[in-house]
C-alpha cells in the first residue's frame, strides 16, 4: 500500500503539486488524468523517488523506490547500447542474474541493434519489458499506450490486467480515456496541481462526459468548419 498525505511540490515560486492526498492498494490499477501541465509526471517522479517534495509518502516497503518499475513518457537510452544490453543493465540494477531475453522479448524487438535506432514506440516497449522482467511490486506507467501500435496496445492492456491479478500496484496516466476505462479500478483527476476528485468504476461514464465537455466547450464551433 502507498499512502500520500499533503504532498507539495514546487520549482522555485511555481507550485506544481499542492495538498495531494491519495492511496494506492495492491491488486488495483489507478489512473491519473488531467490536462498537460496538471502535474501527473511530477507526481510520478515524486512517488518514484526522483523528485524531492514536502508532505508524507508512506508504504509497506522499507525502500519504496527499490520496488518500483517506472516507465516515463520518453524513456532515456545511452546512444551506444543495444536493446539486449539495456535489458541486462536494468536486471543488474535490481541484482538479478542473466535471463533468456529472447524468450521474454514479447514485443519482438531487434535486441541486437542499438536502441538509438528504435522508433518511439519500440523504445517504450523496450523500457516496459525491462521493468517487467525486474519483477517489481509497483508499476508507474506514464502514457504507456502513447506512440505504440494497436497490437502492442492490446498486449499492454492485458499485461496490466495480469499485474493486477498478481497483486501488483499499478498507477498509470493516459490521454486515451478508453484505455483507462478498460484497465482502471479508480481514476484520480488532477487540475493545476490539485486533486479535484477520485472516481470509481461506477462513475467512469459521467467522468468521460464531463471531460469531453470541459475539453471541447465551444472550441470546434469557433473554427467555423464548412
Amino acid at each position: 500500500m502507498i499512502d500520500i498525505h499533503a504532498l507539495y511540490k514546487s520549482y522555485g515560486k511555481q507550485t506544481v503539486l499542492e495538498d495531494i492526498h491519495m492511496s494506492f492498494m495492491p491488486g488495483t490499477v489507478s489512473g491519473i488524468v488531467g490536462k498537460n501541465g496538471a502535474g501527473k509526471t511530477t507526481l510520478f517522479k515524486c512517488i518514484s523517488g526522483l523528485e524531492a517534495y514536502s508532505g508524507e509518502l508512506t508504504s509497506n516497503y522499507k525502500s519504496l523506490k527499490n520496488h518500483i518499475g517506472y516507465l516515463p513518457t520518453e524513456p532515456f537510452f545511452f546512444a551506444k547500447i543495444t536493446g539486449r544490453e539495456y535489458l541486462q543493465l536494468c536486471l543488474n540494477a535490481k541484482g538479478f542474474s542473466k535471463t533468456d531475453f529472447d524468450l521474454k522479448n514479447i514485443f519482438e524487438l531487434p535486441l541486437d541493434l542499438y536502441s538509438s535506432t528504435y522508433s518511439t514506440g519500440m523504445k517504450k516497449k523496450l523500457a516496459l519489458t525491462a521493468i517487467l522482467i525486474q519483477q517489481n511490486q509497483v508499476f508507474i506507467l506514464d502514457e504507456p499506450f502513447n506512440g505504440v501500435d494497436i497490437q502492442s496496445n492490446i498486449l499492454i492492456n492485458e499485461i496490466i490486467h495480469r499485474l493486477r491479478s498478481l497483486g501488483k500496484t499499478v498507477i498509470l496516466s493516459s490521454h486515451i480515456f478508453v484505455s483507462l476505462r478498460d484497465t482502471c479500478d479508480v481514476i484520480h483527476v488532477l487540475d493545476q496541481g490539485r486533486l479535484m476528485k477520485t472516481v470509481t468504476r461506477d462513475g467512469f461514464d459521467a467522468l468521460e462526459h464531463e471531460m469531453k465537455d470541459v475539453m471541447i466547450e465551444d472550441r470546434i464551433d469557433r473554427l467555423d468548419l464548412k
